[in-house]
Protein backbone atom coordinates (compact mmCIF):
# COMPACT_ATOMS: atom_id res chain seq x y z
CA UNK A 1 0.00 0.00 0.00
CA UNK A 2 1.42 3.21 -0.97
CA UNK A 3 1.77 4.98 2.64
CA UNK A 4 1.72 8.11 1.31
CA UNK A 5 -1.65 8.25 0.12
CA UNK A 6 -2.77 7.30 3.78
CA UNK A 7 -6.09 8.76 5.27
CA UNK A 8 -4.49 8.56 8.17
CA UNK A 9 -0.97 10.30 7.58
CA UNK A 10 0.59 7.39 9.26
CA UNK A 11 2.38 4.06 8.38
CA UNK A 12 -0.40 1.57 7.56
CA UNK A 13 1.57 -1.54 7.69
CA UNK A 14 1.35 -2.05 11.48
CA UNK A 15 -2.67 -1.32 11.40
CA UNK A 16 -5.00 -4.84 11.29
CA UNK A 17 -7.02 -4.72 8.03
CA UNK A 18 -9.92 -6.81 8.37
CA UNK A 19 -10.98 -5.60 4.87
CA UNK A 20 -8.17 -4.28 3.38
CA UNK A 21 -8.67 -2.00 -0.03
CA UNK A 22 -6.46 -1.31 -3.28
CA UNK A 23 -5.00 2.59 -2.37
CA UNK A 24 -7.37 5.30 -3.08
CA UNK A 25 -6.31 7.86 -5.86
CA UNK A 26 -3.71 9.97 -4.91
CA UNK A 27 -5.41 13.11 -5.06
CA UNK A 28 -8.92 12.08 -3.82
CA UNK A 29 -8.10 13.24 -0.25
CA UNK A 30 -6.56 16.83 -1.52
CA UNK A 31 -5.95 18.38 2.39
CA UNK A 32 -3.91 21.04 0.76
CA UNK A 33 -5.66 24.84 2.04
CA UNK A 34 -8.57 22.70 3.77
CA UNK A 35 -8.69 20.49 7.30
CA UNK A 36 -8.88 17.21 6.65
CA UNK A 37 -12.64 15.26 7.24
CA UNK A 38 -13.43 14.09 10.59
CA UNK A 39 -12.43 10.56 11.63
CA UNK A 40 -14.69 7.90 10.04
CA UNK A 41 -15.65 6.19 12.73
CA UNK A 42 -18.82 4.00 14.31
CA UNK A 43 -20.35 3.18 17.71
CA UNK A 44 -21.59 -0.13 18.35
CA UNK A 45 -23.82 -0.84 20.94
CA UNK A 46 -26.01 -3.99 21.74
CA UNK A 47 -23.11 -7.08 20.80
CA UNK A 48 -23.85 -9.86 22.30
CA UNK A 49 -21.30 -10.47 25.42
CA UNK A 50 -18.66 -12.77 23.13
CA UNK A 51 -18.56 -10.80 20.07
CA UNK A 52 -15.19 -10.59 18.86
CA UNK A 53 -13.32 -8.64 16.46
CA UNK A 54 -13.74 -10.75 13.61
CA UNK A 55 -17.71 -10.69 14.03
CA UNK A 56 -17.84 -7.44 13.74
CA UNK A 57 -15.51 -7.14 10.88
CA UNK A 58 -17.88 -9.60 9.30
CA UNK A 59 -20.83 -7.45 10.35
CA UNK A 60 -19.09 -4.33 8.53
CA UNK A 61 -18.60 -6.82 5.09
CA UNK A 62 -17.56 -4.91 2.40
CA UNK A 63 -16.43 -1.87 4.13
CA UNK A 64 -12.59 -1.10 5.13
CA UNK A 65 -12.31 -1.73 8.81
CA UNK A 66 -9.28 -0.47 10.03
CA UNK A 67 -9.64 -1.04 13.72
CA UNK A 68 -11.71 -2.32 16.41
CA UNK A 69 -12.00 -1.37 19.77
CA UNK A 70 -13.96 -3.52 22.60
CA UNK A 71 -15.43 -1.81 25.28
CA UNK A 72 -14.74 -2.94 28.65
CA UNK A 73 -16.07 -1.65 32.28
CA UNK A 74 -14.38 -3.44 35.05
CA UNK A 75 -12.75 -5.88 33.05
CA UNK A 76 -16.05 -7.00 31.72
CA UNK A 77 -17.56 -6.24 28.06
CA UNK A 78 -19.98 -4.12 28.08
CA UNK A 79 -21.38 -4.68 24.39
CA UNK A 80 -20.01 -1.40 23.01
CA UNK A 81 -17.25 -1.34 20.26
CA UNK A 82 -15.47 1.36 18.29
CA UNK A 83 -15.07 0.72 14.90
CA UNK A 84 -12.91 2.66 12.55
CA UNK A 85 -13.37 2.77 9.16
CA UNK A 86 -11.30 3.46 5.75
CA UNK A 87 -13.01 6.54 4.33
CA UNK A 88 -15.67 8.72 6.03
CA UNK A 89 -18.20 8.38 2.74
CA UNK A 90 -18.49 4.53 4.17
CA UNK A 91 -19.80 6.09 7.66
CA UNK A 92 -23.47 6.45 5.94
CA UNK A 93 -22.87 2.80 4.64
CA UNK A 94 -22.11 1.54 8.23
CA UNK A 95 -25.28 3.65 9.36
CA UNK A 96 -26.86 1.24 7.26
CA UNK A 97 -26.35 -1.74 8.80
CA UNK A 98 -28.39 0.37 12.61
CA UNK A 99 -30.63 -2.21 14.24
CA UNK A 100 -29.34 -5.64 12.09
CA UNK A 101 -28.34 -8.92 13.79
CA UNK A 102 -24.87 -10.25 14.87
CA UNK A 103 -26.24 -13.80 16.20
CA UNK A 104 -29.60 -13.02 17.75
CA UNK A 105 -29.11 -9.60 18.94
CA UNK A 106 -29.91 -6.99 16.89
CA UNK A 107 -26.83 -3.92 16.98
CA UNK A 108 -27.09 -0.14 17.28
CA UNK A 109 -24.44 1.86 14.83
CA UNK A 110 -24.25 5.03 15.80
CA UNK A 111 -21.75 8.50 13.94
CA UNK A 112 -18.76 8.75 16.82
CA UNK A 113 -15.83 11.05 16.64
CA UNK A 114 -11.97 11.04 17.42
CA UNK A 115 -12.36 12.54 20.77
CA UNK A 116 -15.16 9.60 21.61
CA UNK A 117 -13.02 7.24 20.60
CA UNK A 118 -9.73 8.76 21.66
CA UNK A 119 -11.41 8.96 24.93
CA UNK A 120 -12.23 5.34 25.16
CA UNK A 121 -8.89 3.77 24.58
CA UNK A 122 -7.63 5.59 27.49
CA UNK A 123 -10.48 4.15 29.27
CA UNK A 124 -9.11 0.73 28.34
CA UNK A 125 -5.77 1.68 29.28
CA UNK A 126 -6.85 2.96 32.52
CA UNK A 127 -9.40 -0.20 33.58
CA UNK A 128 -6.71 -2.23 32.53
CA UNK A 129 -4.07 -0.68 35.05
CA UNK A 130 -6.79 -0.70 37.87
CA UNK A 131 -6.03 -3.67 39.60
CA UNK A 132 -2.49 -2.48 40.37
CA UNK A 133 -3.87 1.37 41.30
CA UNK A 134 -6.38 1.37 43.81
CA UNK A 135 -8.40 4.40 43.80
CA UNK A 136 -11.44 5.90 45.10
CA UNK A 137 -14.18 6.16 43.83
CA UNK A 138 -15.17 9.34 42.11
CA UNK A 139 -16.52 11.44 39.25
CA UNK A 140 -14.36 10.03 36.41
CA UNK A 141 -15.72 6.61 37.67
CA UNK A 142 -19.44 7.90 36.84
CA UNK A 143 -18.14 8.92 33.46
CA UNK A 144 -20.41 6.35 31.46
CA UNK A 145 -23.52 7.26 33.56
CA UNK A 146 -25.03 11.14 33.50
CA UNK A 147 -28.32 9.66 34.86
CA UNK A 148 -29.88 8.57 32.64
CA UNK A 149 -30.89 4.51 31.28
CA UNK A 150 -32.16 3.14 28.16
CA UNK A 151 -34.48 -0.11 28.49
CA UNK A 152 -34.85 -2.53 25.15
CA UNK A 153 -37.19 -5.72 25.48
CA UNK A 154 -39.70 -4.59 27.50
CA UNK A 155 -43.55 -5.83 27.06
CA UNK A 156 -45.50 -3.80 24.76
CA UNK A 157 -48.53 -4.04 27.28
CA UNK A 158 -45.71 -2.12 29.63
CA UNK A 159 -46.58 0.90 31.54
CA UNK A 160 -44.77 3.69 33.88
CA UNK A 161 -46.13 1.39 36.42
CA UNK A 162 -44.78 -1.47 35.50
CA UNK A 163 -41.56 0.38 34.71
CA UNK A 164 -41.82 1.97 38.77
CA UNK A 165 -41.99 -0.99 39.89
CA UNK A 166 -39.16 -2.99 37.87
CA UNK A 167 -37.02 -0.21 39.55
CA UNK A 168 -38.99 -0.42 43.02
CA UNK A 169 -35.04 0.65 45.09
CA UNK A 170 -34.84 3.80 43.29
CA UNK A 171 -36.93 7.05 43.86
CA UNK A 172 -38.76 7.61 40.12
CA UNK A 173 -41.57 9.59 39.39
CA UNK A 174 -43.70 9.16 36.05
CA UNK A 175 -42.32 12.02 34.50
CA UNK A 176 -38.79 10.72 35.03
CA UNK A 177 -39.94 8.08 32.52
CA UNK A 178 -40.11 8.34 28.61
CA UNK A 179 -41.90 5.00 26.54
CA UNK A 180 -41.47 4.97 22.60
CA UNK A 181 -43.56 4.61 20.02
CA UNK A 182 -43.11 4.22 16.10
CA UNK A 183 -44.11 5.54 13.31
CA UNK A 184 -47.84 4.44 14.42
CA UNK A 185 -47.59 5.60 17.64
CA UNK A 186 -47.50 2.47 18.66
CA UNK A 187 -44.60 0.83 21.86
CA UNK A 188 -41.73 -0.22 20.38
CA UNK A 189 -40.57 -2.20 23.35
CA UNK A 190 -37.90 1.05 24.56
CA UNK A 191 -38.01 3.59 27.30
CA UNK A 192 -36.00 5.89 28.57
CA UNK A 193 -35.81 6.34 32.54
CA UNK A 194 -34.27 9.47 34.31
CA UNK A 195 -32.67 8.72 37.67
CA UNK A 196 -31.77 10.80 40.73
CA UNK A 197 -28.57 11.17 39.97
CA UNK A 198 -25.64 8.82 38.10
CA UNK A 199 -24.86 7.47 41.50
CA UNK A 200 -28.58 5.47 40.91
CA UNK A 201 -28.12 4.80 37.59
CA UNK A 202 -25.35 3.03 37.63
CA UNK A 203 -26.55 0.73 40.47
CA UNK A 204 -29.28 0.62 38.42
CA UNK A 205 -27.27 -1.86 36.17
CA UNK A 206 -27.64 -4.22 38.36
CA UNK A 207 -30.83 -4.66 36.84
CA UNK A 208 -29.56 -5.34 33.50
CA UNK A 209 -31.31 -8.99 32.52
CA UNK A 210 -33.87 -8.92 34.54
CA UNK A 211 -37.51 -9.07 33.95
CA UNK A 212 -40.76 -7.19 33.45
CA UNK A 213 -43.58 -10.06 33.21
CA UNK A 214 -41.73 -13.03 30.78
CA UNK A 215 -39.57 -10.85 29.05
CA UNK A 216 -36.13 -9.96 30.35
CA UNK A 217 -35.40 -6.27 30.01
CA UNK A 218 -31.68 -4.90 28.71
CA UNK A 219 -30.36 -1.73 30.39
CA UNK A 220 -27.79 0.49 28.57
CA UNK A 221 -26.50 3.59 30.02
CA UNK A 222 -27.61 6.83 27.74
CA UNK A 223 -27.56 10.55 28.13
CA UNK A 224 -30.09 13.53 28.73
CA UNK A 225 -28.91 14.53 24.77
CA UNK A 226 -29.74 11.33 23.63
CA UNK A 227 -33.25 11.26 25.30
CA UNK A 228 -34.36 14.94 24.26
CA UNK A 229 -33.23 13.97 20.33
CA UNK A 230 -35.93 11.43 20.95
CA UNK A 231 -38.43 13.00 22.19
CA UNK A 232 -37.81 16.02 19.73
CA UNK A 233 -38.45 13.37 16.63
CA UNK A 234 -41.50 12.63 18.70
CA UNK A 235 -41.36 9.04 18.83
CA UNK A 236 -43.11 9.28 22.66
CA UNK A 237 -45.84 6.69 23.63
CA UNK A 238 -48.72 9.59 23.91
CA UNK A 239 -50.73 9.32 26.72
CA UNK A 240 -53.81 7.44 26.66
CA UNK A 241 -56.95 6.71 28.79
CA UNK A 242 -57.08 4.27 31.70
CA UNK A 243 -57.62 0.71 30.38
CA UNK A 244 -57.31 1.31 27.04
CA UNK A 245 -55.32 -1.73 25.01
CA UNK A 246 -52.31 -0.46 23.51
CA UNK A 247 -51.05 -4.08 22.35
CA UNK A 248 -54.06 -3.81 19.33
CA UNK A 249 -53.25 -7.71 18.42
CA UNK A 250 -52.21 -8.19 14.57
CA UNK A 251 -51.93 -11.84 12.97
CA UNK A 252 -47.90 -11.28 12.71
CA UNK A 253 -45.58 -12.68 14.77
CA UNK A 254 -41.89 -12.11 14.46
CA UNK A 255 -39.36 -14.59 15.40
CA UNK A 256 -36.18 -14.61 16.52
CA UNK A 257 -32.91 -16.61 17.84
CA UNK A 258 -33.47 -18.92 15.56
CA UNK A 259 -31.24 -21.61 13.96
CA UNK A 260 -29.30 -20.23 10.91
CA UNK A 261 -29.84 -23.59 9.22
CA UNK A 262 -33.83 -23.09 9.82
CA UNK A 263 -36.00 -23.40 7.27
CA UNK A 264 -40.37 -23.26 6.40
CA UNK A 265 -40.80 -26.46 7.32
CA UNK A 266 -39.18 -26.30 10.97
CA UNK A 267 -41.13 -22.98 11.85
CA UNK A 268 -44.49 -24.76 10.45
CA UNK A 269 -43.23 -27.96 12.31
CA UNK A 270 -42.47 -25.38 15.53
CA UNK A 271 -46.40 -24.33 15.51
CA UNK A 272 -47.87 -27.49 14.39
CA UNK A 273 -50.97 -26.85 16.40
CA UNK A 274 -51.72 -24.10 13.97
CA UNK A 275 -52.70 -23.81 10.57
CA UNK A 276 -49.74 -22.42 8.20
CA UNK A 277 -48.65 -22.55 4.84
CA UNK A 278 -45.14 -21.72 3.65
CA UNK A 279 -45.91 -18.42 1.96
CA UNK A 280 -47.10 -17.40 5.27
CA UNK A 281 -43.29 -17.95 6.96
CA UNK A 282 -40.85 -15.61 5.96
CA UNK A 283 -37.30 -15.87 6.77
CA UNK A 284 -35.41 -12.54 6.92
CA UNK A 285 -31.75 -12.29 5.11
CA UNK A 286 -28.96 -9.72 5.75
CA UNK A 287 -27.36 -7.58 2.73
CA UNK A 288 -24.85 -10.71 2.32
CA UNK A 289 -28.17 -13.34 1.62
CA UNK A 290 -27.09 -14.73 5.14
CA UNK A 291 -29.94 -15.71 7.73
CA UNK A 292 -30.77 -12.90 10.56
CA UNK A 293 -31.89 -15.58 12.77
CA UNK A 294 -35.43 -14.09 12.42
CA UNK A 295 -38.42 -14.45 10.57
CA UNK A 296 -42.00 -13.53 10.69
CA UNK A 297 -45.07 -15.71 10.52
CA UNK A 298 -48.60 -14.73 9.68
CA UNK A 299 -51.27 -16.93 11.20
CA UNK A 300 -55.09 -16.92 10.08
CA UNK A 301 -56.12 -14.52 12.44
CA UNK A 302 -55.13 -12.57 15.98
CA UNK A 303 -56.72 -14.94 17.82
CA UNK A 304 -54.22 -17.92 16.36
CA UNK A 305 -51.38 -15.32 16.83
CA UNK A 306 -52.27 -14.49 20.67
CA UNK A 307 -52.30 -18.32 21.49
CA UNK A 308 -49.17 -18.88 19.76
CA UNK A 309 -47.66 -16.81 21.84
CA UNK A 310 -47.54 -19.15 24.18
CA UNK A 311 -44.47 -20.73 22.37
CA UNK A 312 -42.47 -18.32 23.34
CA UNK A 313 -39.20 -19.53 24.97
CA UNK A 314 -40.12 -22.83 24.02
CA UNK A 315 -37.04 -25.07 21.78
CA UNK A 316 -36.23 -25.23 18.39
CA UNK A 317 -33.69 -27.46 17.60
CA UNK A 318 -30.82 -26.47 20.77
CA UNK A 319 -32.30 -22.71 20.22
CA UNK A 320 -34.62 -20.86 22.33
CA UNK A 321 -37.42 -19.07 20.30
CA UNK A 322 -38.31 -15.35 21.30
CA UNK A 323 -41.22 -14.47 19.91
CA UNK A 324 -42.53 -10.86 19.45
CA UNK A 325 -45.90 -8.99 18.38
CA UNK A 326 -45.57 -7.39 15.20
CA UNK A 327 -47.88 -6.23 12.17
CA UNK A 328 -47.72 -6.34 8.29
CA UNK A 329 -46.09 -3.11 8.35
CA UNK A 330 -43.20 -4.97 9.77
CA UNK A 331 -43.50 -7.33 7.46
CA UNK A 332 -43.43 -5.10 4.44
CA UNK A 333 -41.17 -3.05 5.45
CA UNK A 334 -38.72 -5.66 5.91
CA UNK A 335 -39.43 -7.53 2.65
CA UNK A 336 -38.85 -4.33 0.87
CA UNK A 337 -36.12 -3.79 2.11
CA UNK A 338 -34.76 -7.06 0.33
CA UNK A 339 -34.56 -8.95 3.74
Amino acid sequence: MDQSSSYYSIPLGSSYMYNPAPPPPALEYPYIGQPPPPLPIVRLRGLPFGCTEGEIADFMHGLDVVDVLLVHKGKRFTGEAYCVLGYPLQVDFALSRNKKNIGRRYVEVFRSSKQEYYRAIANEVSDASSEYIPRARSAEDLAEHTGVLRMRGMPFSACKEDIIDFFKNFSLLQDSIVILANSEGKPTGEAFVEFANAEDSRAAMAKDRMTIGSRYIELFPSSREELEETVARGRVLQKTTEGEDLTEMTAVLRMRGLPYSAERDDIIDFFKDFVLSEDSVHITHNLEGRPTGEAFVEFANPEDAKAALAKDRMMLGSRYIELFQSSHEDLYESLSRGR
